[in-house]
This record gives structure tokens, C-alpha cells and sequence, in this order.
């Protein structure tokens, strides 16, 4: 598997994830362990998602040379 696809698997899992864990939230409301956990996972969402544009933006800069 390459890099790429791991990314976005690890995205497609995480989006899932929060979205989990968000309408807990809205249901229950979420404990002070549970709240840095979902924090945590946005962060590393957003990490993920900067790394495939990043990947993305490079794969295109490398066809227009």
C-alpha cells in the first residue's frame, strides 16, 4: 500500500471516528478525557489532510516541469 493510500484511509477512518464521537458529544456530552481525545484526533485530521495536499501539490508541480 502505498503512502498515499494509507493517508487517506487514515483520513477516511478518522473522519468517521469524530464524527462518532461528535454526536456523542451532542447526545451525552463528553468527559474531560474524552473531549482531549476528540481534540486530539481534529489535530491529527488536519495533520493528515496538510500532508495529502502537500503530496498532491508536489505530485502536480513535478507534471507542469
Amino acid at each position: 500500500m502505498a503512502y498515499d493510500d494509507v493517508l487517506v484511509r487514515r483520513s477516511e477512518m478518522l473522519k468517521r471516528r469524530i464524527g462518532v464521537m461528535i454526536t456523542r458529544e451532542n447526545q451525552y456530552g463528553l468527559g474531560n478525557q474524552d473531549g482531549h481525545f476528540l481534540r486530539r484526533m481534529v489535530r491529527e485530521l488536519f495533520q493528515t489532510e496538510f500532508e495529502l495536499k502537500a503530496k498532491s501539490g508536489s505530485t502536480l508541480e513535478n507534471h507542469n516541469l
